[in-house]
């Protein structure tokens, strides 16, 4: 049904999109069709060009709690969209004077270790907020993913030295979380205000992000904000808010379209607010944009991009004719944003979604720029739209297959028994992870992460798989034991079961040891 429901969308915006500048009620089409086809309850959408708004609109509901309706004011967490927001205030430090992008780390945190001594003392400010530091995606996520954890930023500083390196340093762009963490202390330590609290005082409130704040717990009124919504076991379903203050300067903020379109404008007008005051020398302001880390450009690049990298706090490309395209994307559990910008064009697209699927705010973004680069149209809700439903068929097929196989091997009379493998597994950097077992079933429960409990199954002589109870994660996982000559288990690995699984989900970094 969702295929059918993504060709008739298509066909209707087939007659309305042509390589024209798309007109408000094309747009309300487009949106439109975004929602029904990756079942997305609502989608808020800004556009700005020229210095004017000339889109500005919230769609669908904004919970299917209360089914109230989106608009553009409705707050929603814009996640990694803060990392923007990170580096430019750590740019106002260095302006001052008080702070220099080379700077090594251990001059403002002297505590801050790596796996490599060597790489700990060359590691500098530029390096925690170019994801080049030779961690793999997302390790050490699971220290503020999923909320509930009891790890603070002090933990996650001492714990860092415990995860071991994918590549060599500086050498590979893999995409972490925690460096940002880092960050965000080394701005707290150098200026002596919390995160949260600069860039409320010292970006937000003289831009003019009168509604945005820096932390979800600082939204004091509720009453135009979303709520959360996933696809699980084949159905989307309403979730609470989930984000870890932990983690704000890699993830925290929440704001609206309205608002983001303000920040969009304030950045093409080079850092100067509405009232005339620049906040950020040309210089450093250049410098946010200027790419650190590089990424490859694919042979057959849909934007006839020639480069493509990592800035500071910034996705950096260009984009048909030779453009500068400078962007971000951002996800919870249960949302997903994006933020584009062009700045010679004066253009920037701003989408807010409360369902966490990011072919919605690719076939809006793609198709509303598109229009202003002179494309034709390209089917971008198609594209997106017969991807996404392959990609459910895809993972649903390997889930299926997984707890098939589970249900045929439960019975079997060559599975260890629960004292080979229960007890207490610890990992350096995670904690410890209780495996128990009441008679008739295995439970699993994270120690320091206490919503990260569920069943264990088993699925062969070695291996077993975590039904976790928050189906809404989607993040089952194989436990692969080891055991010694006796037969009982020493220690395990995990590994993700389906693909769609979130990386910051990094049960693949643990590295298990039983303790008894």
């Amino acid at each position: 049904m969702r295929l059918k429901a993504t060709i008739l969308n298509f066909l209707f915006l087939a007659c309305l999109i042509s390589h024209a500048q798309l007109q408000e009620q094309q747009i309300d089409s487009l949106v439109k069709a975004t929602l029904t086809t990756f079942e997305v309850p609502g989608i808020s959408v800004g556009v700005i060009k020229d210095g004017s708004i000339v889109y500005a609109k919230g769609h669908g509901i904004r919970s299917m709690r209360n089914n109230k309706a989106m608009n553009e004011n409705t707050l929603v967490g814009v996640a990694s969209n803060s990392k923007g927001f990170t580096c430019f205030a750590l740019a106002m430090l260095v302006d001052e004077g008080k702070l220099k992008w080379d700077d090594k780390v251990r001059k403002h945190i002297p505590e801050f270790q790596l796996h490599d001594p060597w790489v700990t003392e060359e590691f500098t400010v530029r390096d925690l907020v170019t994801h080049r530091s030779g961690l793999g995606l997302g390790a050490g996520d699971l220290m503020f993913f999923p909320e509930g954890n009891d790890f603070s930023v002090d933990d996650i500083i001492n714990n860092v030295k415990y995860l071991k390196p994918e590549s060599s340093f500086r050498s590979t762009f893999q995409y972490n979380n925690n460096m940002f963490i880092i960050a965000g202390e080394v701005l707290k330590r150098v200026s002596g205000m919390t995160w949260e609290d600069f860039i409320e005082t010292k970006i937000m409130k003289p831009v003019g992000m009168i509604n945005s704040k820096a932390s979800y717990n600082r939204v004091t009124d509720k009453t135009n904000i979303i709520d959360a919504h996933t696809r699980t076991e084949g159905e989307v379903i309403q979730i609470p808010h989930d984000w870890s203050a932990t983690a704000n300067p890699a993830g925290g903020i929440v704001s609206n379209v309205n608002d983001m379109l303000t920040w969009a404008k304030f950045l093409m007008n080079d850092a100067v607010t509405e009232a005339g005051e620049r906040l950020l020398s040309e210089r450093q302001f250049h410098e946010l944009w200027q790419l650190q880390t590089p990424l490859r450009v694919g042979k057959n690049d849909y934007y006839e991009s020639n480069f493509r990298g990592y800035g500071l706090g910034w996705f950096v490309t260009d984009v048909k004719g030779g453009h500068k395209q400078v962007y971000h994307t951002g996800g919870l559990i249960g949302t997903v944003t994006q933020f584009t910008m062009i700045p010679d064009l004066d253009l920037a697209i701003v989408v807010l979604t409360n369902q966490m699927v990011g072919g919605a705010f690719n076939s809006i973004t793609n198709t509303i720029k598109d229009s202003y680069l002179g494309y034709n149209n390209r089917n971008w809700l198609l594209r997106y739209g017969n991807r996404n439903t392959r990609f459910i068929q895809y993972n649903d097929s390997i889930k299926s297959a997984v707890y098939n196989q589970v249900k045929l091997v439960e019975k079997d009379n060559s599975l260890p028994q629960p004292n080979q493998i229960t007890g207490t597994y610890t990992d350096d950097w995670f904690g410890n992870i209780l495996i128990t077992h009441n008679g008739n079933a295995y439970g699993i429960k994270c120690e320091r992460s206490p919503y990260l409990f569920g069943e264990l199954l088993p699925y062969n002589a070695t291996t077993y798989v975590v039904k976790w109870n928050n189906r809404s994660y989607d993040a089952d996982v194989f436990v692969l034991f080891d055991f010694d000559d006796t037969g009982k288990a020493v220690g395990a690995t995990m590994k993700h079961i389906a693909p769609i699984t979130d990386f910051s989900f990094d049960f693949h970094d643990l590295n298990l040891k039983k303790v008894n």
